[in-house]
């Protein structure tokens, strides 16, 4: 499978019930984005949703990013990619993760394990036994060395979620030639700075509290100082970019710069807004 250059990114549990999920899937179709990643959370199941927006589309690729490895079984994980790409045209990537306390231990009820021994685990057990294992379309979400070594050693590459250029750049080097690096990036087209970064602060607050998400911002050089009250100017200015269009688009190159080889737009806008959403994924949809 061949991965384009830009994808979109969006969460189904935002949208009010299967009528809005296929008007997304079908605009981000018609604008001509590679792939559509959603991430599985409190709401839809991951391989359930992804089915129904396939069905909705002709073209369009989707990846999970991610489906938390607590949810389903190796085995069971496997089987779902390989069954979405036999019904619908191989147009499904299968992007894991190992999620966050909170979503493992207090929702799900499991044991939250070490990150990168628990995800060597499941890899290996996504591909015993199966002599096609090496074309499956596997990544994994990973930001610090070591889940990003495993990307390189075990699956098609990368996930990063919530980063900057600068950690683009080093996840590249770790990763090598050939890997997907395909970068998430929230954005919003906002020219006003104090409404910018309130739209930027309310998307960020349910990551501020997350050990995985603040231990990885610190080690990009971020401050304690800089996660604290909401999150500094400087932080929020870099999380979620904001300005023009072309404003925009410049500052998402720079990932593409660093070595990302395809970059995910995460349109943020006020709650329910979605033709907010459509504008921003129409007025950067030529990145």
């Amino acid at each position: 499978m061949q991965l384009g250059r830009l994808g979109a990114w969006y969460a189904p549990d935002k949208l009010n019930g299967p009528a809005q999920i296929a008007a997304l899937v079908k605009t981000v179709e018609s604008l001509g984005y590679d792939t559509l990643w959603y991430p599985e959370a409190r709401g839809y199941e991951s391989f359930s949703v992804a089915g129904f927006m396939l069905s909705q589309t002709s073209k369009l690729k989707l990846g999970s990013s991610i489906a938390s490895i607590y949810a389903r079984d190796a085995f069971t994980a496997r089987r779902g990619m390989i069954s979405l790409n036999d019904l619908y045209g191989g147009r499904f990537i299968l992007g894991l993760g190992v999620s966050h306390v909170p979503m493992v231990e207090g929702l799900r009820g499991h044991t939250y394990e070490k990150p990168v021994p628990a995800m060597r685990r499941y890899l290996e057990g996504i591909v015993k036994g199966d002599a096609k294992a090496a074309e499956f379309p596997v990544c994994i979400a990973a930001l610090r060395p070591l889940m990003l070594k495993l990307a390189a050693q075990m699956a098609h590459g990368a996930l990063p979620y919530n980063t900057i250029p600068r950690h683009t750049a080093e996840a590249a080097k770790i990763l090598g030639p050939g890997k997907w690096l395909a970068v998430e990036q929230k954005v919003t087209i906002e020219t006003d700075p104090l409404r910018a970064r309130a739209l930027g602060r309310e998307e960020l607050s349910r990551y501020m509290v997350l050990d995985n998400y603040r231990n990885a911002w610190l080690g990009m050089g971020f401050t304690e100082a800089d996660l604290a009250n909401g999150g500094s100017d400087a932080f929020i200015d870099q999380m979620v970019l904001w300005g023009s269009a072309d404003q925009v688009k410049a500052k998402l190159k720079a990932h593409f710069d660093a070595g990302a080889t395809h970059v995910a737009i995460q349109p943020v806008h006020p709650v329910g807004d979605t033709a907010a959403r459509d504008a921003i994924l129409k007025a950067l949809a030529d990145t």
